[in-house]
């Protein structure tokens, strides 16, 4: 035991050059007991020591509402965000000094104007002038990146403590190009396909990986019956930060004060007869109608992270560790194929296989592309979007990362030890694709970080 102790305090030498030898001794000692995890450390990668793993505390979103005709047609974006900032702060008791950036995922607002109204957000949300504010943007996954962004920051030193959001209000902001655009796309196809309708690009998956109506028809309902089961037994509850809000009367102008705290885009009694009967929207003998593709949806969503050592002074307890991301490009007329290759990349950075995962949010932007990528990755169906997706809940497109952040990790709380690993993968317009690992927050130690392994044949003859 001894020089399987003596090898690892080496090995930890020379991957650590820049060490000092008082720190080399703070590091013996915190292997001084890790024989037991030698075997494990083969089975999935682990890159740094246990104390610098960036985890998750807190994840929140508000409810998700049609927009232009849903719960939040009349607030303001600002005004979506702040409650799910603050409600970070006081139900972790965190104080929003020690904040070292907020990073928030949007798309559609013009980006000086959205990087306003989400610093403004912060100070409704009572942040002091010393935290800063940005903003990302990587299209769909956008909510998504903001957390990884954060999750980087913290691995590299920048500050401790974060938090990665996702902003979109679809009743402010339509989906629109403005101004011209350049005459010398037409000369490049891939770049022409960049400004393809995501209609169209439905259309082009299903075309040519042969997702039939019925199966994207039947996708759509299943969402639906999901969310409504979630619903009504109270999952969200859970997740949804209530807002106070007011609802204005577009004939007399009168306002009504309100408090939006369930998702209003969710049919309960959809059914596949019903969805049958709807025309296609993009292509006249196509198969993507409005009831089998993602609403249009206003929301947001906050994701509070910090590294382990830092949560542990702070004893909050854990919701989920940050494992990998992966953000990939794939052909811009099939940009709906993103997930099913985001996600073995991602996968396969965190050491793992897609069967040690337990649950995947992807993103359902249209039920062709979602049901394209299940088929193609081969992907248990009870382990995906288990609670209704983005055809019943709606995708607003900023906020959506970070909403699935918070619905799967908060699902694999309730799911406990039957359930480790998770992932979160969408696809993102212009042809990518991303994805993130995570892991249940109390599904792993200092001592036995991995999953369990069959046998010990890799463990060194010293520890034996």
């Amino acid at each position: 035991m001894e020089k399987a102790i003596e090898r690892q305090r080496v090995l930890l030498q020379h991957l650590r050059p820049s060490q000092t030898s008082s720190s080399l001794e703070n590091i013996e000692s915190s292997i001084a007991a890790s024989v037991c995890s030698a075997g494990d450390s083969a089975a999935y990668q682990r890159t740094s020591v246990f104390g610098d793993d960036v985890v998750i505390v807190a994840a929140y979103r508000t409810p998700l509402c049609k927009a232009k005709r849903g719960g939040f047609k009349d607030t303001y974006p600002d005004d979506l965000l702040a409650p799910v900032l603050k409600a970070l702060m006081e139900k972790t008791n965190v104080s929003p000094s020690e904040i070292g950036d907020i990073v928030v995922g949007t798309v559609l607002a013009p980006g000086s104007q959205r990087a306003s109204e989400c610093r403004m957000a912060a100070f409704y949300a009572g942040f002091p002038e010393t935290v800063p504010v940005r903003t990302v943007n990587r299209q769909c996954s956008s909510g998504l990146q903001a957390v990884a962004d954060v999750a980087a920051a913290i691995k590299a030193g920048f500050y401790d403590i974060g938090i990665g959001a996702g902003l979109e209000s679809m009743t402010t902001n339509p989906m629109a190009w403005e101004g011209s655009v350049n005459p010398k796309v037409k000369m490049m196809a891939q770049a022409q396909d960049c400004l393809l309708p995501m209609g169209i690009t439905s259309e082009n998956v299903a075309h040519r990986f042969g997702v039939t109506r019925q199966e994207q028809d039947q996708a759509a309902v299943d969402s639906h019956r999901k969310a409504a089961a979630a619903s009504a037994s109270g999952k969200f509850k859970d997740e949804i930060i209530p807002v106070p809000t007011k609802i204005v009367d577009p004939k007399t102008g009168d306002e009504t004060p309100v408090t939006i705290s369930v998702d209003d885009g969710i049919r309960p009694n959809a059914s596949v007869s019903d969805l049958a009967k709807l025309k296609p929207v993009f292509k006249k003998s196509g198969t993507t109608t409005a009831g089998n593709s993602s609403q249009v949806t206003d929301g947001a969503g906050a994701v509070l992270l910090m590294k382990r050592s830092i949560a542990m002074q702070k004893g909050l307890p854990i919701l989920g560790v940050f494992r990998t991301f992966a953000a990939v490009g794939v052909d811009p007329a099939i940009m709906g194929i993103g997930p099913a290759v985001a996600i073995p990349a991602a996968v396969k950075s965190a050491g793992l296989e897609l069967e040690d995962i337990d649950l995947f949010e992807i993103n359902e932007a249209f039920a062709s592309q979602y049901v394209y990528c299940r088929k193609k990755l081969e992907l248990d169906p009870e382990k995906i979007n288990v609670n209704g997706g983005a055809m019943a809940l709606g995708h607003p497109l900023g906020a959506t990362g970070a909403r699935c952040v918070a619905t799967l990790l908060h699902e694999m709380k309730r799911r406990g030890k039957d359930c480790r690993f998770g992932v979160v993968s969408m696809c993102i317009g212009t042809g990518m694709g991303a994805a993130a690992v995570f892991e249940r927050g109390d599904s792993c130690d200092e001592l036995c970080n991995a999953r369990k392994i069959g046998s010990h044949n890799l463990l060194s003859k010293d520890a034996l």
